[in-house]
């Protein structure tokens, strides 16, 4: 795969950058996006067979390391391969999450719930703590949220309860890190076509929805921005309407 380094973000040439669950949908994207602009990569997932179709669509540089967000164990090889591969990390995307399907509070399981809090928010406690030591300062950390970190939808209580808390983590992860000099982007995307839909509503409008790949645009725009200035919140919405 040709990389095609853009004039206007030369500064993520080399750098590296770790992404969770980014075998597919928009984690994908952004590996793909990142890939594109020079840097090396770091990609995981739960299965291993996911991330081998994953590294062959983005090339040679890139380390995959099949890891559970939910387990201090399995995070901690992660870091320790980044740590043997690359000595550090610049960018940091928590991107893993999962859902569960459209039920009221009375009816959602206790297993589905503790899975969704366990992946959404401890995961991306977990990924940034054991991160921390390998980021020095211009670094960024960068928290894929969804909409639903400041919006409510009925049936989706432990969604939108891990995405709020993932929202109060993120800020104030970004006033702990600021005299640190490292950037703490939230990203809260609306609607796009990835897969997380078959759980929530498969049967969603998807020609409603963004693409992965603009999403993946906008966050390329947020991490090439000058290391005085940074995007505190990036939402992103399709401008066709609501679903």
């Amino acid at each position: 795969m040709s990389l095609r380094i853009s004039n206007s973000s030369l500064s993520l040439r080399r750098k590296v950058a770790l992404i969770t669950g980014a075998s597919q949908g928009i984690g994908l994207a952004i590996a793909r996006a990142l890939a594109e602009e020079g840097c090396n990569l770091v990609i995981t997932s739960r299965k291993e067979d996911t991330l081998a179709k994953a590294r062959k669509k983005l090339g040679s540089r890139v380390l995959t390391s099949k890891c559970d967000v939910r387990d201090p164990v399995s995070v901690q090889n992660l870091m320790t391969a980044v740590k043997s591969r690359f000595h550090r990390f610049d960018i940091l995307i928590n991107n893993a999450g999962v859902a569960h399907p459209n039920l009221n509070v009375h009816d959602l399981p206790l297993d589905s719930w503790r899975e969704v809090i366990d992946t959404n928010l401890t995961g991306m406690f977990l990924v940034t703590r054991a991160a921390l030591p390998l980021m020095k300062s211009g670094a960024v950390i960068l928290n894929n949220l969804s909409i639903a970190a400041q919006r409510v939808f009925p049936g989706s209580s432990a969604y939108n309860a891990s995405k709020h808390g993932a929202l109060g983590f993120t800020n104030t992860l970004r006033e702990e890190l600021r005299e640190k000099g490292i950037r703490v982007i939230a990203l809260l995307p609306g609607a796009t076509d990835t897969a997380i839909w078959n759980t929530f509503w498969p049967d969603a409008p998807r020609k409603k929805m963004m693409r992965p790949e603009t999403v993946a645009q906008a966050v390329v725009n947020a991490l090439v921005l000058p290391t005085e200035s940074t995007v505190e919140e990036l939402v992103i919405m399709p401008s066709v309407g609501t679903l």
